[in-house]
This record gives C-alpha cells, sequence and structure tokens, in this order.
C-alpha cells in the first residue's frame, strides 16, 4: 500500500488497470487489486465481526453524547473511532456463545478530565438521582465546568441533563422520567 499526497489530485477513488485508489484516514491510499480474494469467514471472524456490530450498534444508540466525551482526538479519527478503539477490546464480554458488552467497562469519555467520583444513583418517582462529590481542588477543574449525565433504557430511548458543577463539595443531577422502574435501566454515566 502506498500513500498520495498530491494536491492537484485531491481525494482519490475508484480503480484502474491492476490499482485501486481510496481515502484512508484523510489520506489517498494507493493498493494493488484482488484478483483471487479469500473470505475464510471461520467463527472466530464471525465473532469479531459481531462484536463490531455490537459496539457500533451501542455507539449509535446513545445518540452522539458520546461525542462531547470524545473531543481530544487526532484529525483524522471521527468520535466514533475512538469510541469502537477503547471499547472494542475491553467492553465486550466474550465469554458466552453472544458477545455482549459489559457496561461497566464501557468508556463513553476519553478526555484530559478525572473521572466523576459518583457517590450513589437513586431511582425514584421524579427520575434517577446521580450524586458526586465535585473535586474542585484539583487541576483544570472549575466551578462553571458543565456536569452531563445520561441513562439509556432497555427500550433504547436517552435520556440526557446538563448541569453547571457548582461550589459545593457534591453535587446531583436528576435525570428527568417519573415512575421509572430500576430495572427499566440498561446504563448509566455522568461525566463533566
Amino acid at each position: 500500500m502506498s500513500l498520495s499526497q498530491n494536491p492537484m489530485t485531491g481525494i482519490m477513488h475508484k480503480s484502474m488497470a491492476n490499482f485501486v485508489t481510496t481515502t484512508y484516514r484523510g489520506r489517498n491510499v494507493i493498493k494493488a487489486k484482488v484478483f483471487m480474494p479469500k473470505n475464510v469467514n471461520s467463527n472466530a471472524q464471525q465473532k469479531q465481526r459481531a462484536c463490531f456490530k455490537l459496539i457500533v450498534k451501542e455507539y449509535e444508540s446513545l445518540g452522539g453524547i458520546t461525542d462531547i466525551g470524545y473531543t481530544n482526538i487526532p484529525r483524522v479519527y471521527s468520535p466514533l473511532n475512538a469510541f469502537v478503539k477503547a471499547n472494542l477490546p475491553n467492553a465486550i464480554d466474550k465469554t458466552g456463545a453472544i458477545p455482549v458488552i459489559n457496561y461497566s467497562k464501557l468508556v463513553v469519555s476519553k478526555g484530559t478530565l478525572p473521572e466523576v467520583p459518583v457517590i450513589n444513583s437513586i431511582v425514584g418517582t421524579e427520575g434517577i438521582t446521580v450524586s458526586s462529590k465535585t473535586p474542585l481542588n484539583q487541576p483544570k477543574i472549575s466551578e462553571t465546568d458543565e456536569m452531563v449525565a445520561f441513562a439509556k433504557l432497555k427500550n433504547h430511548e436517552l435520556i440526557i441533563e446538563r448541569k453547571i458543577r457548582g461550589k459545593s463539595a457534591t453535587g446531583s443531577i436528576v435525570l428527568p422520567y417519573p415512575d421509572i422502574k430500576a430495572n427499566d435501566v440498561e446504563c448509566c454515566y455522568s461525566l463533566y
């Protein structure tokens, strides 16, 4: 594979003779054409494809809220690329016959700030209340930072709420959803 950075050609695509031109991560790529492709489609490949589809569906189901968590990424990556790269190796439980997502290992934010120290999450009549510590004594943390909390329900509905961090040592944010039950919640996250 060779890379081509020619300002006259711009973005290259399609094939000619025995080579194919495409764009990969913002760069033009020239590859030899494959004349006798092999698609083994082994069990390991099928399992890897299922894991990849599972992570991509999870990204799509979060409705773009993870895009605010992946802001410090190289220009040639998209937030989807960063989300898949962070979660494909670790967040999927492959021990069973069908791979499933382990939400305790799912990374929804990859930034420079420390993670939110959650004290507790309570499901009540008005919704989900997420209480956390607000460590203002750490560098790069300000009382004007925005806290974002979201919950994904088992019916694929997404509840999102934002709040300014404030000056108190602890804070809470309520995800409004009247009469929600704990077993209706797939996962719940909070980030600054």
